[in-house]
């Protein structure tokens, strides 16, 4: 349980401002938590376009955060849908501060138009910033990056429709990366959700087909990387500030929880998301203090990311084992599900907070408060109507 005996915890900070600032922002401030929209619906764009993503709105969720929020005791929640009409919206119910719960409307880089919009309209938000945004939704631009900056990822290259068929026995680019490495391998869009169109491929033979298909669904770039055959983790990081048993912290790290290990079943190569198959408590399981060792690299891989990427929210790390039990991060979930629990259906980052004194309402308040302490001590100018309602 997070306390004030653990090693993380600042112990000089004064949570007193923080506690004062909400008191008075419980009543007063108007906050949208905004989900996808659609495409399809009248009114929502000017000219409907393809989405290599696929179409998801995340609304349920967004109803389960507006409600943990009212539960906190924040008087004005509002649910919006992300479309052309959500400016006029926000305008309309004098918002001022949103809850990005969205991945985007249409497009190629669709997740991060919205904080892009919000920006420009001088609203602040909860969520990560354009640029990282894309950075962490785009899977080859995350990679490359990870390579930078000396963080195990499996080797992959890209292939463009515009460079034409794929022929890995021809393809300079793919001897110079796998040399002798000759299968399986994982085929899978650049940007998408979880497990969708993901191919697993067996040899070299099976990938031209393969990386085809990816081009014919997204009319996008598909990306081809080694396949680790060991143990698959995520883990859960977000910003310096949270909230349990009652009482605020200030940890001096990223705060890194819900390590997790997910079985696959029998055929299985990847771990099947909630997109197609409900997170339940059978096909997880908590890292306990017997492998310690594993969890403080899980953590510690997590909050490097966060760190080094200059996070500003919530991510999810998926990662995997090699042949050698080496921990390789598999990609980053920019918006990882805050579905609530229920019954035997989880999330994989709320599975974890007990271990820590959390509530479900507790992550939604940890979320929203580092967010706001952020912008007081850094942007205090640029959010001059929130600040004006703080005495």
């Amino acid at each position: 349980m997070i306390n004030h005996l653990s090693t993380n915890i600042d112990l000089d900070w004064d949570s007193s401002f923080l506690r004062h600032s909400l008191n008075q922002l419980y009543p007063k401030l108007r906050i949208a938590v905004i989900h996808g929209g659609n495409s399809s619906k009248e009114g929502s764009v000017i000219y409907k376009t393809h989405n290599p993503r696929s179409t998801k709105t995340y609304e349920p969720v967004a109803q389960d955060i507006a409600n943990a929020l009212v539960k906190i005791g924040f008087h004005h929640v509002f649910v919006m849908a992300d479309d052309m009409t959500l400016p006029q919206k926000l305008k309309q119910e004098n918002i001022h501060i949103a809850w990005l719960n969205t991945g985007g409307v249409q497009g190629y880089n669709q997740i991060c138009h919205t904080p892009a919009l919000l920006e420009m309209l001088g609203i602040p938000y909860i969520g990560h910033n354009p640029l990282n945004s894309s950075k962490l939704d785009q899977k080859h631009i995350f990679k490359l990056e990870l390579q930078a900056l000396g963080i195990k990822t499996a080797p992959f290259i890209t292939r463009h429709p515009v460079q034409g068929i794929f022929n890995p026995h021809l393809d300079e680019r793919f001897a110079k990366t796998f040399q002798k490495y000759s299968g399986p391998f994982i085929v899978k869009p650049v940007s998408g959700r979880a497990s969708l169109n993901i191919h697993y491929v067996e040899t070299i033979d099976g990938l031209s087909e393969a990386v085809a298909n990816i081009h014919r669904v997204t009319h996008d770039t598909a990306l081809i990387e080694t396949y680790f055959s060991g143990r698959e983790f995520c883990v859960s990081v977000c910003g310096y500030i949270t909230h349990g048993n009652q009482t605020f912290y200030r940890q001096n790290k990223p705060f890194a929880f819900s390590t997790i290990e997910r079985f696959l079943e029998h055929g299985e190569y990847i771990f099947t998301s909630m997109d197609k198959k409900a997170i339940t408590i059978e096909r997880i399981r908590l890292l306990n203090d017997e492998e310690q060792e594993l969890k403080q690299n899980l953590i510690a891989i997590a909050q490097k990311i966060y760190q080094d990427f200059h996070l500003n929210t919530l991510v999810r790390i998926d990662l995997r084992h090699d042949e050698n039990g080496v921990l390789h991060v598999l990609e980053a979930n920019p918006k990882p599900d805050l579905k609530r629990p229920a019954d035997n259906i989880t999330s994989l980052v709320v599975q974890g907070l007990n271990e820590y004194g959390m509530t479900y309402e507790d992550i939604i308040l940890s979320l929203l408060s580092d967010r706001l302490d952020y912008l007081l001590t850094y942007h205090r100018t640029n959010i001059k109507h929130i600040d004006e309602m703080i005495n």
